[in-house]
């Protein structure tokens, strides 16, 4: 099946790692490994319905309320497992790109971070975009600041799309939730002024391709008209 033609980018918050785990009386870290397979799956059909873009919700600005403990062990994740996977992105022709604030985030997953970007910056299969120490209001803030810093005048909604992250990913075209939370959690703030927006009862670690395909179906028949009349 193919995705709808105008469907480019889409935007995945991944919710119920937590929960899948404790219905199967396992740890929560347990969910976050299973997740990361359900990453692998969506990508690569999303990359098979020609969607360009996605982007996945992967750490907050404001997960690191969660405990030590946690916080911790996706640290670790990242560290390990991001670059870990550099043999799965290149045959599958993935291109990771990071947006969020990664000056504080440890050594390891910055290095980590910067090394898998610079790898597969020549894939064209899709462009995976992971949102780590992410915060859509955070990245407003960063992109105003560092406008001001260039020596802009006046703010405008141009200047501010120039300076965001990513400023070459287009806007996204489509959120979508998992596990049956219905709200967008800080999520690309500016660039989701007239996305699309659906919410899933499944819980992430069970995602697959069908979910792909079930959003490219739904995005097909939505109209969008941007403030204007059709």
């Amino acid at each position: 099946m193919e995705c709808c033609p105008a469907l480019n980018h889409l935007g995945i918050i991944m919710d119920g790692n937590g929960r899948w785990a404790k219905k199967r009386n396992l740890p929560r870290t347990a969910g976050h490994v299973e997740g990361l397979k359900a990453l692998k799956r969506v990508v690569c059909a999303a990359r098979d319905s020609n969607i360009q873009y996605i982007t996945f919700y992967v750490f907050s600005t404001e997960n690191w309320k969660r405990s030590e403990q946690e916080v911790g062990y996706l640290m670790g994740l990242l560290s390990t497992k991001l670059h870990g996977e550099l043999a799965f992105y290149l045959e599958n022709h993935i291109r990771i790109r990071v947006r969020g604030d990664i000056v504080t985030l440890p050594e390891s997953v910055r290095r980590s971070i910067l090394d898998t970007q610079d790898a597969t910056k020549n894939e064209k299969g899709i462009t995976c975009c992971l949102a780590i120490n992410y915060g859509g209001q955070d990245e407003i803030c960063r992109s105003v600041n560092k406008a001001l810093e260039n020596g802009a005048k006046k703010i405008t909604p141009q200047l501010i799309r120039e300076n965001l992250d990513l400023p070459d990913v287009p806007p996204v075209d489509m959120i979508v939730r998992s596990a049956n939370e219905k709200r967008i959690s800080n999520f690309l703030l500016w660039d989701s002024a007239y996305a699309e927006m659906a919410f899933y009862d499944k819980l992430w670690p069970d995602w697959d391709k069908t979910d792909i395909e079930r959003i490219c179906e739904e995005y097909s028949h939505r109209v969008r008209k941007f403030g204007g009349l059709q």
